[in-house]
């Protein structure tokens, strides 16, 4: 979680009078994801954030299951996901479960005519290629290359983009997205062993407060399906708000990494948690300084998790043929581990380059229609080569 923080103007007390200039009063909003028993925030808005004037017929958006049940190793080219122009349109889900949805997207425009609300799950969006600017009530985010954008679920937001050419690694969480509880103290810092701390935390910035009448589409998505709701003021009203429920940014480039003298397992890593999975970084480091080290991880079962490895950036000396946006799952129950050769090339190596995001899930997996579309059917035997 972040840690608390304000901005624009907010009354002395809270639940209590706060009056516009002509003497009206500013509308208090409470927000929170886990109702009146966790972090909140409270913003002021210029009208009540309640005034649906119209509503359109939903449309079903969940994703089309191709396979619920799978014993192998599989492996997804994310770049071969075509752009789309429209952001949401450009959301496809390639991995899901009941606790989680994994997306790639790659939108061409930046969104100007609707705001978008994801009213079921916490949103993590990772910047592979691209920048500009999340626009949501509490200010804005700009973003660029390696960026964990954190979208609390029910956050009303908008993007900018500075370009065309953008590529995003996106996880939909339905239990709330966290810092893990083993870096937190008991009054929530990020404590001197954790891998980042709160400097390393970048809040919205440049509240603007548009007080403005008309028809405002919020396009909001709720148990897969997509509902369109006309508000007759600005979502973007807020003059002032604090507290602890925010979307931020940490860039995967802020994250240190902890090495030892041998290899040390992937919760070192460990970014973010959830109810149901973690999600990890790799960043360029040093290898294992012992003087027999083997720098190339070792085989591993996967019995309780399904392992997702999404592909940045680098080498990796784990893997051969990787392409960058590629998706490897290894499901829970079979082992896995380097491809032939690699542990002896890792030997004598000093560091290395790779950057990658990893998922880890703690129930199986499914695979999309859209994502079979995208299979590499050669992975599954790499090991043999």
């Amino acid at each position: 979680m972040p840690h608390y923080y304000k901005l624009g103007s907010i009354p002395h007390k809270r639940h209590t009078q706060f009056r516009k200039p002509d003497g009206g009063l500013y509308s208090e909003q409470l927000f929170s994801t886990e109702g009146f028993s966790d972090d909140y925030s409270l913003l002021y808005h210029c009208h009540p954030p309640t005034l649906i004037i119209k509503t359109e017929p939903h449309i079903d958006v969940s994703p089309q299951v191709a396979e619920e049940k799978m014993l192998k190793h599989r492996c997804f080219e994310g770049f071969h996901i075509q752009p789309k122009n429209d952001y949401l349109e450009s959301r496809i889900p390639v991995l899901v479960n009941n606790d989680c949805h994994i997306v790639l997207a790659a939108p061409r425009e930046s969104m100007t005519d609707y705001f978008y609300k994801n009213a079921d799950a916490d949103e993590m969006i990772f910047v592979h290629e691209g920048s500009g600017k999340v626009k949501t009530q509490y200010g804005e985010l700009p973003f660029s290359y390696g960026d964990y954008i954190v979208l609390p679920r029910g956050t009303i937001y908008q993007i900018e983009f500075n370009d065309s050419s953008n590529r995003l690694f996106i996880v939909e969480s339905f239990s709330p997205l966290r810092f893990p509880k083993r870096y937190l103290s008991h009054n929530g810092q990020l404590m001197e062993h954790a891998p980042f701390c709160e400097r390393d935390i970048r809040a919205p910035q440049d509240l603007k407060t548009y007080d403005e009448k008309g028809d405002f589409l919020i396009k909001a998505k709720k148990k897969g399906f997509m509902y369109g709701l006309h508000y007759g003021t600005h979502p973007f009203d807020v003059i002032g708000w604090d507290g602890y429920c925010y979307p931020y940014i940490f860039s995967i480039h802020d994250f240190e990494p902890i090495t030892g003298r041998v290899h040390l397992p992937p919760p070192i890593h460990q970014t973010f948690e959830t109810n149901s999975f973690v999600v990890c970084s790799f960043v360029p480091r040093l290898y294992d300084y012992h003087p027999q080290a083997i720098p190339a991880p070792y085989n591993h079962s996967n019995i309780d998790s399904d392992e997702v490895l999404y592909y940045v950036d680098g080498d990796f000396m784990s893997r051969k043929h990787v392409t960058k946006g590629m998706i490897t799952l290894h499901p829970a129950g079979i082992p896995h581990g380097p491809h032939p050769g690699a542990v002896e090339r890792s030997i004598g190596a000093k560091e290395t380059k790779e950057l990658a995001v990893m998922v880890d899930t703690f129930r199986p997996l499914m695979i999309t229609k859209q994502a079979l579309g995208i299979e590499n059917e050669q992975y599954t035997m790499s090991w043999a080569e």
